[in-house]
């Protein structure tokens, strides 16, 4: 079974390249282009991990991470944006980010974060599961 990624994204060139990219790399990709859908297809579907950005209409990166956190704690949650500032980093990691990258970034290191990430969940989940 393919791990499963919501890429919530509303730039439509790069989230239609980084789609295209996350799934010839292995993945099977749901992008969305605003946080609101985004959000609504995250109650609907079963994800292993979510790549964010920022800045979108309906409803920003930061608002949908929390709302994914309050509905399943554990997801993995990846930003991908323009904001890069220090400040915009901490209310990432405060939202419930496992990693924060800032655009332009090199696909290459998406995929290892995107990897170690997985691994270290699928790690977590296996210990709960076995006590």
């Amino acid at each position: 079974m393919k791990t499963r990624i919501l890429l919530v994204e509303d730039e439509e060139n790069f989230g239609s390249l980084l789609s295209n990219y996350l799934g010839l790399s292995g993945y099977e990709v749901v992008w969305k282009n605003n946080g609101a859908t985004g959000y609504s297809t995250f109650m609907q579907t079963d994800f292993q991990l979510c790549i964010l950005d920022v800045m979108m209409p309906k409803m920003d990166g930061f608002t949908l991470a929390q709302k994914i956190k309050e509905n399943a704690a554990a997801i993995p949650i990846i930003f991908l944006t323009a904001k890069n500032s220090k400040e915009d980093m901490i209310e990432g990691y405060k939202a419930g980010a496992d990693d924060y990258l800032a655009k332009p970034f090199d696909t290459d290191l998406l995929l290892l974060k995107i990897k170690a990430i997985l691994n270290r969940h699928e790690l977590n989940t296996t210990k709960v599961d076995t006590k």
